[in-house]
């Protein structure tokens, strides 16, 4: 008992509340280490598959597509920006309770209906494939995508589970393992690719014959350990669990009411990702693995810089326009905005010059196919980064129903230029990729605007001025770049990744020097902390 006692007094102790930089810095670094395992999962699966086996690789992505839908549409980030203002209302009138209550009845909730809706998919697998995501499968890739999908059919429900637990810990500042959970769901994946795939034996029996499929496996394996994971940070809040959904609970109500429209937004945002898996299927074998590798390759960053901060940040902006401070809620905008612009830049940047060493990361050795597609959706890194923030500023005064009109304007724009781009146009899986970028830019200018109108002077002179200076330093940091990737061209004997790191680590050094260095001349205040960081790192024990 002494040991359970001591274990999870560690585990509480692990999971205090931290400060909105610390949690950030958490955030941003468990995303990089995710964005890590990813990169080794995929080129564990491209190594594989995609040269040898494109039916499989295309049917691997396929599979994904409904469960991950039917997921953001119920659960996914529409759950934070509608659960976490209503939570902590309550926390912050001291109805800890009424906060538990909500809690528990929306874990009870979401698990029933995920769960139903898993039951749907393993039923209506085969139309799905045959009409909605695989239309242009083969009966091999269909049959293949078909199995796979019946497989991570469960993921909705654990995802959804794992979604709200994650979510209290965001609400009351316990970052340390939400910050785990992706990072332990990728290690499932990996385990399935370096272990499942060569089938599985009990005792001399072969239960499991392998193949791609044991992928598959290995994505519910890791489901299954995020949950747990999540499950741990509950340790040090003293939540009280009901099995029961309490349906007169108004908190719980109020989260009810919150929930569609962020989630159709959500939805209708993955069901532009449908589409164009829809009409990738139609085109070469392989391109539907192309367009989700560049696709997946380019939200890395996004995901490191916009949803990190944001979701680090937006706790903080609910508690701002809770207290009734709507300028102070201005400042933390800009502030936040600010810094996710000053990193976004040159991330774009360095994407679009030193795209070949990114997709050789995920594809030894790369492909030109993936890196072009890549290089269209540069505008949309920069883009979709500033979007988080951007919508949570609506999220955090309770409004769900902006963002979703927008997105529905945007999404529709989105597909039919992607259809006119794809066929009318002749342009193939590129048109995918700018219809992509250019609604990325139209949403985001649509956002800034009714927030201006809605909020006068929430950006300011200065606020404009040095969004104006980054954008200069980072076309500076461009020449740099480019003339440092012709230097350090991608030979066809960079086969390895041991090869290729080196490079791209030194065209990020001398880019990202360049780029503070070039913010000081411009006195951007972002780069002091760099520098007061480097600072001690490299002279802070020669002056002691």
């Amino acid at each position: 008992m002494r040991g359970k006692g001591r274990v999870r007094s560690v585990v509480a102790r692990a999971n205090s509340k931290l400060s909105v930089q610390w949690a950030a810095a958490l955030l941003s670094g468990s995303t990089l280490l995710s964005s890590l395992l990813g990169i080794y999962r995929e080129r564990l699966i491209n190594g594989m598959y995609y040269d040898t086996y494109k039916v499989g690789a295309d049917a691997y992505v396929a599979a994904f597509t409904i469960p991950d839908f039917m997921f953001f549409i119920l659960v996914s980030g529409a759950l934070s920006v509608s659960f976490i203002p209503v939570f902590n209302q309550r926390l912050a009138t001291g109805n800890k309770k009424s906060a538990w209550e909500l809690s528990s009845s929306l874990v009870n909730f979401l698990a029933l209906i995920t769960l139903v809706t898993s039951v749907l998919i393993i039923i209506f697998a085969d139309p799905l494939v045959r009409y909605v995501v695989g239309p242009g499968f083969d009966e091999q890739g269909r049959s293949l995508a078909v199995s796979m999908m019946r497989v991570i059919a469960v993921n909705p429900f654990l995802f959804a589970v794992a979604t709200v637990l994650s979510s209290m810990q965001q609400a009351i500042g316990r970052f340390t393992f939400l910050a785990l959970a992706p990072t332990i769901y990728n290690i499932g994946i990996v385990v399935g690719a370096r272990w499942f795939t060569g089938g599985i034996n009990i005792f001399g029996w072969q239960v499991f014959e392998g193949g791609i499929m044991g992928v598959a496996l290995g994505v519910v394996l890791g489901a299954i350990l995020q949950l747990v994971v999540s499950s741990l940070g509950l340790i040090g809040t003293d939540f009280d669990y009901r099995w029961k959904i309490s349906w007169k609970n108004k908190g719980f109500r109020r989260v009810l009411r919150l929930l569609p429209p962020r989630s159709l937004d959500q939805g209708i945002d993955y069901f532009n990702s449908i589409v164009e898996i829809n009409l990738a299927s139609r085109m070469a074998q392989g391109v539907t693995r192309a367009y989700q590798q560049a696709s997946s390759l380019s939200l890395m960053p996004v995901n490191l810089v916009g949803v990190a901060i944001s979701n680090a940040a937006f706790p903080r902006m609910t508690e701002r326009l809770a207290e009734g401070r709507p300028d102070l809620f201005k400042k933390e905008l800009r502030s936040v905005m600010r810094w996710i612009l000053w990193l976004a830049l040159p991330i774009a940047v360095i994407t679009y010059f030193a795209r070949g060493y990114v997709v050789a990361f995920v594809k030894n050795g790369g492909d030109l196919l993936i890196a072009n597609i890549l290089g269209a959706l540069v505008i949309s890194i920069l883009f979709r980064t500033i979007y988080h923030i951007m919508a949570r500023s609506f999220y955090a005064q309770q409004d769900t129903k902006t963002p979703l009109y927008i997105s529905v304007g945007t999404i529709t724009l989105n597909i039919i230029l992607a259809v006119i781009f794809t066929f009318a146009f002749g342009w193939g899986v590129f048109g995918l990729a700018w219809a992509q970028s250019i609604v990325a830019v139209v949403e985001v200018i649509v956002l800034f605007v009714i927030l201006c109108r809605r909020m006068p002077g929430i950006f300011t002179r200065d606020f404009i001025q040095a969004a104006v200076k980054m954008v200069l330093a980072s076309a500076g940091m461009g020449a740099i770049t480019y003339a440092t990737t012709q230097l350090l061209q991608l030979q066809s004997s960079d086969m390895s990744f041991m090869s290729t790191f080196p490079k791209f680590s030194m065209i990020v050094l001398v880019s990202f020097c360049v780029y503070v260095e070039l913010s000081v001349l411009l006195k951007l205040r972002e780069a002091d902390p760099v520098l007061g960081r480097l600072y001690k790192l490299f002279f802070g024990r020669l002056r002691r």
